[in-house]
């Protein structure tokens, strides 16, 4: 893990295409970076993940999603199948990656890091479930972290305060 790397930029991630993507492409931009999962209690969440991408990226904003099995094995599909549902479901246009793994050995070293920078209740660095939210600023660095009970629409505030 890069425990050293000072913003998001210092990463890749494999997108839903199978594109290799430098994360440093969304500098400069405010980002929300989500765990996500099709069959999740919380998955009407990317109704409003989607409503923030409408709303604000115009202003310099992105929602990254990042589709996560370990929780529940509640994100089973392949690539097309997860793009394809949260298309006709949600009408999501934002990013989406290659599925990853948030926690553990074989956790994504994005997450690693972001877990580093905001530690959950009590310094867990655990995600406990799928739609935890890491709010980044322009440049690149976490800002907060929101558990999937928040919903997205209470970000507002913060998402408007670092446009």
């Amino acid at each position: 893990m890069n425990t050293q790397a000072d913003s998001i930029a210092a990463f890749q991630a494999i997108a839903l295409n199978g594109k290799p993507t430098s994360l440093a492409d969304y500098l400069g931009q405010v980002l929300v970076v989500v765990n996500t999962a099709s069959q999740c209690g919380f998955t009407p969440q990317y109704e409003q993940l989607q409503m923030l991408q409408e709303d604000y990226r115009e202003r310099g904003f992105a929602v990254l999603g990042f589709p996560c099995n370990q929780f529940g094995g509640q994100e089973p599909g392949t690539a097309a199948q997860i793009g394809e549902f949260c298309q006709l479901n949600y009408g999501v246009d934002f990013p989406l990656f290659a599925k990853v793994e948030v926690n553990g050995p074989d956790a994504h070293p994005l997450f690693q890091w972001l877990k580093q920078q905001a530690p959950g209740v009590l310094g867990s660095q655990a995600i406990k479930w799928n739609f935890t939210k890491f709010l980044i600023d322009r440049d690149g660095r976490v800002v907060s972290r929101h558990s999937p009970t928040t919903k997205p629409e209470a970000l507002r505030t913060d998402i408007e305060a670092l446009l």
